[in-house]
């Protein structure tokens, strides 16, 4: 799992230098069929919308709001390893076979009966869970999509990605090393970890609400799908506080783990790459288009990036 992860971060790490290269190329570059299929890969949206593509690319293009798909996927299959973990804490009853074998593949130690039931897990499991369905809600009921498209191999990324991520959550527990009940193994880092994802999921819903309120009414209907710059809140920060706050919400889980469990810091490194090379796409989107855009804002650390 952790090389998986590993080749992950790294391809994450060098699409996001490579852009930054990019921005200093001669303008006769940008015509190139390579750098279009590149920026095709790592841009959607509204960063996308400006970005000449041909037919044959514009036809791999799949809707923007099916963003809701990844969650929906997660709410199931999380759930569903969830469903899996709480059989084996409370009916003492083994994982399926298939689910066994994974495990074991994936991290290189094969399952004991002896094994102990981690408080950590359990948690980054059902924050997870908590997590995914808050998105979906958000997603389904608040966001107002506009016509923005994704690249197909962005979205079959993202459904294997939260199927990958419950697996990863289940691993730890062939890492860790906890005794005694469940209730006996609470620690500080559990309760911090908590603390820190409520704070970055209201800080993230708070962000998510203010940008559908550009786009609609004081009825609540949509009046325009127009991008307009957002203001107020962590907006007077930086231009993309919801990936901001996603970061957050997965360094509270890796806080949850007790900062130990290296796969799960890969993760973070992961979406640390991921979130901000989407920022930054979205800062100068907003800088270029908006000549009164605040300069001060940073694209996604306050004061830093």
């Amino acid at each position: 799992m952790s090389t998986s992860l590993k080749m992950t971060w790294d391809l994450v790490s060098y699409a996001f230098c490579v852009h930054k290269i990019s921005l200093h190329l001669p303008r006769k570059y940008e015509t190139c069929r390579l750098y279009v299929l590149f920026q095709d890969l790592i841009r959607y949206g509204k960063t996308k919308q400006n970005l000449k593509r041909d037919d044959w690319l514009r036809a791999l293009d799949v809707p923007k709001r099916w963003f809701w798909h990844f969650y929906a996927v997660s709410v199931v299959w999380n759930g569903l390893l969830l469903a899996f973990y709480l059989i084996s804490i409370f009916q003492h009853q083994s994982y399926p076979l298939w689910l066994t074998g994974v495990l074991d593949f994936l991290t290189g130690v094969p399952s004991t009966d002896s094994q102990v039931p981690q408080l950590s897990t359990l948690l980054v499991q059902l924050l997870l869970c908590v997590h995914s369905l808050r998105r979906l809600m958000e997603c389904l009921f608040v966001s107002v999509f506009s016509d923005g498209a994704i690249h197909v191999v962005q979205y079959v990324f993202g459904l294997c990605y939260y199927i990958v991520l419950g697996l990863t959550v289940l691993c730890a527990d062939r890492r860790g090393k906890g005794t005694g009940t469940l209730l006996s193994q609470l620690d500080w880092f559990h309760v911090a970890g908590n603390a820190l994802f409520i704070g970055a999921s209201l800080m993230q819903h708070q962000s998510i609400v203010m940008l559908a309120r550009l786009r609609t009414g004081k009825t609540g209907r949509v009046e325009t799908l127009a991008h307009r710059v957002p203001e107020g809140g962590w907006f007077e920060l930086v231009s993309c506080p919801h990936y901001l706050a996603e970061l957050l919400i997965y360094v509270s889980l890796s806080l949850v783990f007790g900062c130990l469990f290296l796969s799960w810091w890969l993760v973070v490194l992961y979406v640390l790459f991921s979130q901000a090379l989407a920022a930054q796409l979205c800062h100068e989107l907003y800088i270029s288009k908006y000549e009164s855009y605040p300069r001060h804002r940073k694209a996604f650390i306050p004061f830093v990036l």
